[in-house]
């Protein structure tokens, strides 16, 4: 026998089927543990309306802004690279190829760098071997100024006397061209690799000098009233006042110096001879070999810019934050 069930108007609802507890979390979960179990859980908005739920996305990665942004910095040194290349090609064409264009001097690029350490005799050997020797006297040349220029600089501007004294000396001196001393290291020391060194030494001297007797002189006075009534050592003053102050100007002389420094080794050792990437340049032109002067000019270029980045990157972590720009 069946039984049918009438319901008025005024009777309660059937209620739907509740959700099933792998669906929705319990009303004795935790939030926290509910949305890390469903994390869309969070997401989740429910409108009053219709009793449809809405999911809002989650916060991504902006790709089109990073793009953006890459661009913008990438595309202005591509820009200007790609000038670089016209004009080169274009007098390439003008001189009617007395100046090697792009694409054939990559072709000898390539040639170059494949075996770039090879040794067939004292004055053949590969790019990289002479960039080596170059990089070596500069580093003899500019080690010395540094153990030499950075004390001096100390002690000029710290005492008045002595900045009286050599400031003369230092503006007479200053501006001679490094390889007028060329010829007097020659003299002295009686071999080509020395005179290179001690020119690199004393082109290298003079910014350490300079930039770090101006530091000292631009430490405020009041630490040195301070250090007065302290009645600190002079030792303490200099590692605890001066050279914390004076780094900035010390760091900056020292990348000054190591940009001049790469610079004249180029000149002196196309005098000197040698091995060296400035010897390189001048027997290739010896050898009527353009291509390899034009890639000798970038290679100094690229490892001049890799040693002022390198310098850059040591200042910017030991230099102040208020001065790192």
């Amino acid at each position: 026998m069946v039984s049918a069930v009438f319901h008025g108007p005024f009777d309660a609802p059937t209620l739907p089927a509740p959700a099933s507890s792998a669906s929705l979390p319990s009303q004795n979960t935790p939030k926290s543990v509910a949305d890390k179990d469903h994390p869309t859980l969070g997401s989740m908005q429910k409108t009053s309306e219709n009793n449809v739920t809405k999911v809002t996305p989650l916060p991504g990665i902006d790709w089109q802004g990073k793009s953006r942004d890459f661009w913008a910095s990438a595309l202005p040194p591509l820009l200007g690279l790609g000038l670089l290349v016209a004009l080169w090609a274009l007098v390439s064409i003008t001189t009617k190829g007395s100046i090697p264009s792009p694409a054939d001097t990559w072709k000898q690029a390539l040639e170059v760098f494949a075996d770039p350490f090879y040794r067939k005799g004292p004055n053949d050997q590969g790019v990289g071997w002479n960039v080596l020797m170059s990089l070596q006297r500069v580093a003899v040349g500019f080690g010395l100024a540094a153990l030499v220029g950075i004390p001096a600089g100390f002690a000029i501007g710290r005492f008045e006397f002595l900045s009286r004294m050599f400031n003369p000396l230092i503006s007479l001196l200053r501006p001679v061209s490094p390889l007028a001393w060329l010829p007097i290291g020659l003299l002295v020391f009686k071999g080509a690799n020395p005179a290179a060194i001690w020119t690199i030494f004393i082109c290298s001297i003079w910014p350490m000098i300079i930039n770090t007797a101006v530091g000292v002189q631009r430490v405020p006075q009041d630490y040195m009233n301070v250090a007065r009534v302290l009645n600190l050592s002079e030792w303490k003053i200099l590692t605890k006042i001066l050279f914390p102050s004076v780094l900035p100007y010390m760091l900056t002389g020292v990348r000054l110096a190591v940009g001049t420094a790469w610079l004249v080794i180029v000149a002196a050792e196309m005098l000197t001879g040698g091995v060296g990437i400035g010897f390189w340049v001048w027997d290739e032109w010896n050898n009527l070999n353009v291509k390899n002067i034009i890639i000798a000019i970038f290679v100094i270029g690229i490892v001049g810019l890799i040693l002022e980045y390198a310098l850059i990157k040591i200042a910017t972590a030991f230099t102040f934050e208020e001065v790192k720009s």
